[in-house]
């Protein structure tokens, strides 16, 4: 379980929660979501750019603002899974992660960049004309060196007998 508190635009980066589900809460504010789902079956091209991995297409699954009045997400294993976040307003929101993170299970968030479909030519890809703007090409990055994520302190029980 975690709080993440956003001052006003700060933004989480493009990440996943393999195999796990996240139940979200926004507390308070407004904050921005964009999430994709990986393509089935995978697409993947080996770029030939210096410094450069594979990519693997992913489809727009959600691009919205939520709101603390109104909205709760869930995001499933397979669905909106890949996402990012950016705050509105200044806003908190409650994430409630499960199975939690275990690196030894293949549970570690990975982050990655994501690149528009013009930028990777593929012949095979499942994309009709004037469907490329729900399409990205994602590829893995280390941790953003920039991230800074502050670890809470548990002050133990509320009521004390």
């Amino acid at each position: 379980m975690c709080i993440f508190c956003f001052p006003i635009s700060s933004v989480i980066p493009l990440h996943d929660h393999p195999g796990m589900t996240v139940f979200s809460k926004l507390l308070y504010g407004s904050l921005h979501v964009k999430g994709y789902d990986w393509v089935e079956p995978p697409c993947i091209i080996e770029s030939k750019g210096p410094g450069y991995g594979q990519v693997r297409l992913a489809k727009l699954a959600v691009d919205k603002v939520l709101n603390a009045l109104r909205d709760t997400s869930v995001l499933y294993p397979k669905h909106g899974n890949l996402h990012c976040f950016a705050a509105v307003t200044p806003c908190a929101m409650l994430d409630i992660l499960t199975p939690p993170y275990r690196e030894e299970e293949g549970r570690s968030c990975t982050f990655y960049h994501d690149y528009p479909y013009s930028a990777f030519l593929a012949g095979n890809a499942p994309i009709r004309d004037g469907e490329e703007e729900e399409y990205v090409w994602l590829a893995e990055l280390e941790s953003p060196s920039d991230l800074y994520m502050r670890q809470g302190v548990y002050a133990g029980p509320a009521i004390q007998f």
